[in-house]
């Protein structure tokens, strides 16, 4: 009888690197399993997962509703490709428009995907409807943005990593500074303008949050010069920060999952990531019929897009947020959060400040976007057992699974202001 042999953290590493593309630049931390908040290595060390797989696991890992949910629909049906109606993909589509509060869903597999979706669907309905002259069209979008890797999204990045020899690139976008509203109405003013891309957040930016009325002032400018508002929403929505989407803003839902009126809704919203429960991909393109129609058999779609498995988990993730109020929780753990990091703060030389929304936060370390500063704190926080990722060199984020309870939040703050203590001292 065969027996498994458990691989080494140091062979799994060796592995990647020998057979792997050299795409990423990981933390040296391999890990073989996690529950909740929780993962743990090759070795059996735990560990706190302070990002949530970049805002995929807001459910917390392997949840235990999803993951059935997976399990069930396995040993039933996968997967049909949209050549033929299946049983899941309707129901999924009822449930996710209601949730959001839309009236038709394109489904998709990857977040980059959906920005693709977005991009074309925006293009299309901006001659058909617009009646802008074909191959005209222009899409507003902001510096520091990120959307994805792909050909069209880094076409628009202006982050030298994600466009260098990359090229040529694909024309039709206006760039604008982030969090400018003048900005915004100078360029919607230009001709053949169909649509303004955005981040209710810049996540990869380093949590940059704009500024209080930003998005409404925004939505408000869109609808005056007759654009499209395309939120994207892969990784701010399903709860992430403290309301079911980044643009609800400061509604008054008890619950914070979009029982009410919200700040913005957006004409396209972009969903991705936790809309699994990072369970599998998964991603959806909402909007209303008057958008929605421009797509015709044939203009778009996927393979593997709203396929069985994916509409399953995507139900079970979804009532997760709703049933246990993870939205709620994140607001009020987030406050008391970045309540605790300004306490720290006041005390530190090595960390300048804390900005964020809900679990979507990121502390700023005094020293150049050049310097190692951030990546040596984040691996000496690893070795004390909470797992983090620098961003643009000298920012920190911090982005636990929305599961996360009073206790253990207790508890990584602990990690966190005694790992800047030692680091400061060293």
């Amino acid at each position: 009888m065969e027996t498994s042999i458990k691989m080494s953290s140091e062979e799994a590493i060796r592995l990647e690197d020998q057979f792997g593309a050299h795409n990423y630049h990981p933390l040296p931390v391999v890990l073989a399993r996690g529950e909740g908040v929780y993962v743990w290595d090759c070795e059996g060390k735990k560990y706190y997962d302070f990002l949530s797989a970049y805002s995929a696991v807001n459910q917390g890992h392997c949840h235990p509703k999803i993951i059935n949910a997976l399990k069930e629909q396995a040993e039933t049906l996968t997967l049909t490709s949209r050549a033929f109606f299946n049983d899941t993909l309707g129901p999924y589509e009822e449930f996710i428009t209601n949730f959001f509060g839309f009236d038709k869903v394109l489904p998709m597999n990857t977040g980059a995907e959906a920005v693709e979706t977005a991009i074309k669907l925006c293009r299309k309905w901006a001659y058909e409807k617009k009646h802008i002259p074909e191959n005209e069209a222009k899409i507003i979008v902001c510096e520091n943005n990120f959307h994805g890797r792909t050909t069209t999204i880094v076409s628009f990045s202006n982050d030298p990593d994600a466009r260098k020899n990359f090229g040529p690139y694909t024309p039709g976008f206006i760039k604008i500074p982030y969090d400018d509203i003048a900005a915004l109405e100078a360029a919607l003013k230009e001709d053949n303008v169909a649509g303004f891309l955005v981040e209710p957040i810049q996540g990869e930016a380093g949590v940059y949050v704009p500024s209080e009325d930003y998005l409404k002032a925004a939505k408000s400018l869109c609808e005056q010069y007759g654009s499209l508002f395309i939120a994207d929403e892969v990784q701010t929505g399903i709860a992430r920060t403290g309301r079911l989407l980044a643009t609800c803003g400061n509604c008054t839902c008890p619950e914070k999952n979009c029982s009410g009126t919200p700040d913005v809704k957006a004409d396209i919203l972009i969903l991705g990531k936790a809309v699994s429960g990072g369970v599998y991909p998964v991603s959806a393109v909402l909007a209303n019929d008057d958008i929605m129609s421009v797509i015709k058999p044939g203009q778009h779609g996927s393979t593997f897009g709203g396929n069985p498995l994916a509409a399953k988990v995507a139900v079970a993730a979804l009532e997760v947020i709703k049933d246990e109020k993870l939205a709620e929780n994140a607001d009020r753990l987030g406050r008391k959060f970045r309540n605790e990091m300004n306490r720290i703060i006041d005390n530190s030389t090595l960390v300048n400040a804390v900005r964020g929304k809900g679990l979507l936060n990121a502390i700023l370390i005094n020293d150049s976007e050049e310097s190692s500063t951030a990546w040596d704190l984040c691996v000496a926080l690893k070795n004390n057992g909470l797992l983090a990722k620098p961003t643009h060199g000298n920012i920190i984020r911090f982005a636990p699974p929305l599961v996360i309870t009073d206790e253990q939040l207790a508890s990584c703050i602990s990690i966190i202001e005694s790992t800047i203590s030692e680091f400061q001292s060293s």
